[in-house]
């Protein structure tokens, strides 16, 4: 029975003054009084400060801010940034666009930079204050550190090489490497390495991917991974970073 109608059913015995005084007399002080809904928990819900948290720069990164051109005529209902931060760093330089409604303070001497928005009580402009802070925090760090991905290879004859040459895919941009793999087909898996992104093979079962953008690193090992997602019956896969799951007992008919 769901909840809404277990709801329904203690209201018509409220209704029912025959149905409540057959009830035990245990049971009677409970339906005599009104019914109130209540959370699960008991705790206050308690907000979110990560957008707030001010972001550190690391002495060898430096913000540059750009105006970005407006449209004449902009799009019903959508928001068009009107600024841009420029990341630059010893490792490469990245672009992230501010929504509009987002404004940036940056203490040079303080080495810090804190995010506002306008009103934090409209839900969009909450969710988009951590989101914005986290996009640029990485990417403080991918032109400071640099972001990586390890992929193991778990399997009987489950392998990996990186190739120069590929003969089921087209290079996209001149010297691409390609990201050869051998997980139980009878065809060849080839994947083209994204262009800002490192791959190499540590070992045969191991695939290491580095970039200065973590969304572009993380998105190329969700693609070698669909692959050969992990299964729970073998545990053999293709895992990410460290991913664990948790084995089922085999099917028995």
């Amino acid at each position: 029975m769901t909840r809404a109608a277990s709801i329904r059913c203690l209201r018509q015995l409220l209704r029912e003054p025959t149905r409540t005084s057959s009830l035990p007399t245990f049971l009677v002080p409970a339906f005599s009084q009104p019914f109130q809904t209540r959370c699960f928990s008991a705790t206050s819900s308690a907000q979110s400060r990560i957008g707030g948290t001010p972001i550190s720069i690391p002495p060898e990164v430096t913000l540059k801010f750009i105006d970005l051109p407006q449209p004449d005529a902009p799009a019903r209902g959508k928001e068009i940034p009107k600024m841009a931060v420029e990341v630059n760093g010893p490792l490469g330089q990245l672009t992230l666009n501010i929504p509009p409604f987002v404004k940036i303070t940056h203490d040079q001497e303080q080495r810090k930079a804190k995010l506002t928005v306008d009103d934090p009580e409209v839900p969009h402009q909450r969710a988009m204050w951590g989101t914005t802070r986290a996009h640029l925090q990485n990417h403080v760090l991918g032109v400071s550190e640099g972001h990586i991905c390890i992929l193991s290879l778990v399997g009987v004859g489950y392998r990996a090489s990186i190739e120069s040459t590929a003969t089921t895919v087209a290079p996209q941009y001149p010297g691409q490497q390609f990201v050869n793999l051998k997980v139980g087909y009878s065809h060849p898996i080839e994947l083209g390495v994204p262009q800002g992104v490192k791959a190499s093979t540590p070992q045969p079962t191991r695939i290491l991917l580095e970039g200065i953008d973590k969304r572009v690193v993380t998105q190329f090992a969700a693609e070698i991974r669909q692959w050969r997602k992990p299964e729970p019956y073998k545990g053999k896969g293709i895992f990410v970073n460290g991913e664990t799951i948790r084995l089922k007992n085999k099917k028995i008919k």
